[in-house]
């Protein structure tokens, strides 16, 4: 890519990169993305850890700063970051989850790196560079080469070097390798796995586009769907069989063989024993880079079979013949998302009824009671000959619970509260228990009954007996 002006002008109003070395904000961002994620190796982490340790961080630079440094949440500082005009971190939900989580761009990756690579070392290192370089050059013409009988040489004269070698350590002069050339190798190979680490990143994020991509086919195809398909798997083979994706399957292969990784184990285990590199300080983490190659992997090879889901999915006939009435309303909903996706409304343009749905399972519903029929008696009923006393029907006793109503209310006109008993003082029982009853009947939601406190009423009944009720304080209040 050509550094002219036009070129370089674009990428500083585009690239996430260069947006975040240009933000004010910028050794904030740089310094606790690099200690959240590049430091620890961590491929995803949830919100709400992040948000954790940002606010610590927040916190002491508050302290040191003053209150006014970074007044927003941060809360707030993240969205941001994960903004479509930062594009700092990618903020997303796993499948099976309702947990936001947070991934570094390959974008912030590349200028985290660029700033480690500011700062002056102590030990600089070119040797094994060189040999690299040969190695490769070595390689490259060795592998292209079709002819047998050069390739046969070749081999030839690496077994008369071997063999020459072999001679003199069985001689007892054997060559080996100095402080500084041990750690001339050892820091080769720590930028080497720490740059491999961020090349996962964007291969991950390369078959990501390659998803949305097809996501955005799918939504806005017009045509046939064997036509589609044709497309779809044309540029998913297209993308397998690209230099990266041969590069990635062979590389997966070869660190998924379990001797080389336990080949590549005893290696690491060997070289952090050495004198020379335990004087470098190594970082403990590079022991182990080749378990965070293959985390970083298997976030890659979900990536690419969640592709591979949404693709049997849209091939399962049946479930899109049931379901192209809803195809046809999110085709409608995706083309309108789509079109507004760099560009969004301001304010809000859509609400939903219900954070979920209401689920009425059908052991819950009531079932059915059948109703009862009444048996009817087909007897005739014949007059009585017996003379019945009638003044029982109609010696009923009728209290009328509206004038008590009237009185209580008569009652609390003068004060807050008035008790039961004060109340038959008042108004003495004239129908005995049942006028007690309904006097009672009366409470409501202000009515207090005390049972710590007995309230003894008494009245004369029919006979001209005197009887009492004993029973707990009531209070009516207003």
């Amino acid at each position: 890519m050509p550094l002219d002006y036009t070129t370089l002008d674009t990428l500083r109003r585009s690239h996430p990169a260069w947006r975040l070395l240009d933000s004010p904000h910028a050794p904030l961002v740089a310094s606790f993305l690099h200690q959240a994620f590049v430091v620890p190796n961590e491929r995803v982490m949830a919100q709400a850890d992040l948000v954790e340790k940002l606010e610590d961080v927040l916190f002491g630079l508050r302290l040191s700063l003053g209150e006014d440094a970074f007044p927003r949440s941060a809360q707030h500082y993240l969205d941001d970051w994960a903004a479509n005009d930062k594009g700092w971190l990618r903020k997303f939900y796993p499948p099976g989850s309702d947990d936001a989580h947070f991934d570094l761009t390959p974008a912030t990756e590349k200028a985290l790196a660029w700033l480690e690579s500011l700062t002056q070392r102590a030990f600089v290192g070119t040797e094994s560079r060189l040999m690299t370089v040969f190695e490769l050059l070595r390689q490259m013409v060795e592998g292209s080469e079709t002819d047998p009988e050069v390739r046969i040489r070749e081999l030839e004269k690496r077994r008369t070097e071997i063999d020459a070698e072999m001679e003199r350590v069985r001689a007892g002069d054997m060559a080996v390798l100095d402080d500084t050339a041990v750690k001339d190798r050892f820091q080769q190979v720590a930028a080497t796995a720490r740059e491999l680490l961020s090349d996962f990143r964007e291969v991950e994020q390369n078959f990501r586009n390659l998803d949305r991509s097809v996501r955005e086919r799918i939504a806005l195809w017009d045509g046939g769907k064997g036509a589609l398909l044709e497309t779809i798997f044309g540029e998913r083979d297209a993308i397998a069989d690209s230099d990266q994706g041969k590069s990635f399957r062979a590389f997966w292969d070869f660190l998924m063989s379990p001797t080389r990784q336990e080949e590549l184990s005893a290696l690491l285990d060997s070289v952090f024993g050495l004198s020379a590199v335990q004087s470098l300080a190594p970082d403990g983490r590079l022991k182990r880079v080749h378990y965070d190659w293959l985390e970083a992997g298997e976030h890659t090879q979900r990536t690419v079979a969640l592709l591979s889901r949404e693709l049997r999915r849209f091939l399962d006939d049946q479930t899109w013949l049931e379901n192209r009435r809803i195809m046809e309303i999110l085709h409608g909903i995706r083309a309108h998302a789509l079109a507004v996706r760099e560009a969004a409304p301001g304010g809000e343009f859509m609400a939903i009824g219900a954070a979920s749905p209401d689920i009425e399972l059908p052991l819950e519903r009531p079932l059915h009671t059948p109703p009862i029929r009444p048996e009817l008696n087909a007897e005739a009923l014949l007059d009585g000959g017996q003379d019945i006393d009638t003044a029982a029907l109609f010696d009923q006793v009728m209290v009328d619970r509206a004038r008590l109503a009237g009185w209580i209310r008569q009652a609390l006109q003068d004060k807050a509260q008035v008790t039961l008993a004060e109340l038959v003082e008042r108004h003495p029982l004239e129908q005995g228990l049942a006028e007690l009853v309904a006097w009672l009947s009366l409470a409501d939601g202000n009515t207090v009954f005390e049972e710590e406190a007995k309230a003894s009423i008494a009245w004369l009944d029919e006979q001209g007996f005197a009887r009492r009720a004993t029973l707990p304080r009531v209070i009516y209040a207003r």
